[in-house]
């Protein structure tokens, strides 16, 4: 294998070096032995492709998807119902395709289609600008600190323990290299304690709505904290829940920030996503990535372009903001189908079915001896459960029975990330609108034999 990678001898050496470390086997020491293949893949060389696919197919043959399994996780990335028009109409030659919509003259279909779903994500959060979207949740929040550190022309970034673990890292990886400082706010019983934290000359207060355990927080207090110390407030969002919570824009955000694969776009192993991004008007020039407009072509008819931001940011190399100059074309354009075929009444009853069945779940998982929540607030379509056992080994034993648990916290968040004590007794559930009252019935009697 080492005779295809393009990297030298001497740069695996400084790539080594930077990190500390010695080999690059030190470089995977952290994934577990148990997901290990011993001894290698132990493939013959000059194998034909068929041979290679039936071999790799014989080492993932002992996984499963959700397909295999009744799916409660989702810290993100949910099992949610794909409805056939939308892989119909998606999967068209003319999206999965198209380039780059640069040029007007080619691509008024995708052009207007980036444009529904600007519409629909700005209806969404409450904000009046949505650009074309971004690669997910995790690099849209990046993208929302750097913009409020350019316009705040400060380095300090004030963000909620209750934003998902995921992308508090990622921003703490950029952090490295933009010298912005974290300042993490506490969870107390599931909810942000903002009093904890010095928020004086902060660029950005970050907060979620809901948080990543499923509480539904109040955003009168995060805004409070924003003002006070003159930050841009942003906001990351549930866009399923969206539509029946009050809108970020509505709680005063100027920015918000999403993961966009609970519409139109399968769980895929983890991606691609969709990171859906809005902003007030007074940001408009420092928004990153593409934005479409509507205007008029020559002979006066209606017509798509690109607009604001085309690239005048990237050609300022450092002194950027944002050097994204790129979208994810087709889950937006899969987004754009699925919420026009829902419409407003249908994703709210989707929402519903999804609030109805978690708390549904909760009361009868809560029955369980030794089984209770893990934070008292008010919750969604999500919330965060209390084991006797280990989250991790409940997952575990569950699957053999047909039933994804859902998520360990610790696995997701890590002993210092999480925000609830002992995490590693702490299961995330998630119920979607695919789950019926007969599976979680299930779920409850497997967990009830199992905690016993």
């Amino acid at each position: 294998m080492a005779n295809y990678l393009p990297h030298t001898e001497s740069e695996v050496n400084e790539m080594l070096a930077f990190l500390g470390m010695k080999t690059l086997d030190d470089l995977f020491a952290h994934i577990p032995e148990s997901l290990r293949i011993a001894g290698g893949l132990n493939m013959a060389p000059g194998r034909s492709e068929p041979d290679v696919a039936d071999q790799i197919a014989h080492y993932t043959s002992r996984n499963k998807s959700t397909n295999d399994l009744v799916c409660f996780a989702g810290g993100g990335a949910y099992d949610h119902e794909v409805p056939s028009v939308v892989r119909a109409l998606a999967s068209r030659s003319e999206f999965v395709t198209a380039y780059t919509p640069y040029q007007p003259e080619v691509a008024q279909g995708v052009l207007q289609a980036i444009f529904e779903y600007q519409t629909m994500i700005a209806r969404l959060s409450g904000l009046p600008i949505a650009n074309a979207s971004l690669y997910d949740a995790a690099t849209a929040l990046v993208e929302a600190v750097n913009m409020a550190a350019g316009a705040t022309k400060r380095s300090k970034l004030v963000i909620s323990a209750g934003v998902h673990p995921h992308w508090r890292q990622v921003v703490r990886t950029f952090a490295r290299g933009t010298g912005h400082e974290l300042v993490i706010a506490p969870l107390r019983d599931g909810v942000t304690d903002w009093s904890a934290v010095n928020c004086d000359d902060a660029a950005a207060v970050v907060a979620s709505y809901p948080n990543y355990l499923g509480v539904i927080e109040d955003m009168a207090a995060a805004r409070h904290v924003a003002t006070a110390a003159g930050a841009l407030f942003v906001v990351g969002i549930d866009p399923v829940l969206a539509s029946v919570l009050k809108t970020p824009g509505t709680w005063g955000a100027d920015i918000v920030v999403g993961e966009g694969q609970p519409f139109g776009t399968a769980l895929s192993y983890g991606g691609p996503y969709l990171g859906l991004f809005a902003c007030t008007e007074e940001q408009i020039r420092r928004l990153p990535g593409r934005l479409v407009g509507e205007t008029v072509d020559v002979d006066g008819r209606r017509a798509f372009v690109t607009t604001l931001r085309a690239r005048e940011q990237d050609i300022r190399r450092e002194k950027a903001t944002s050097n994204v100059c790129t979208n994810q074309t087709l889950m937006a354009v899969g987004a754009a189908i699925q919420l026009g075929w829902l419409g407003t009444e249908g994703l709210r009853e989707v929402a519903e079915r999804c609030v109805a069945g978690a708390h549904y779940a909760a009361d009868v998982l809560t029955a369980i001896d030794g089984v209770s929540l893990a934070a008292a607030a008010p919750f969604g379509r999500e919330f965060a459960l209390r084991l006797p056992i280990e989250a991790s080994a409940a997952i575990a034993a569950l699957a053999v029975d047909g039933i994804l648990a859902g998520l360990s916290v610790a696995a997701l968040a890590g002993d210092e990330d999480a925000g609830v004590a002992d995490p590693h007794h702490v299961l995330l559930v998630s119920v979607t609108e695919k789950r019926t009252r007969r599976e979680i019935d299930a779920f409850a009697t497997a967990l009830g034999k199992l905690v016993k």
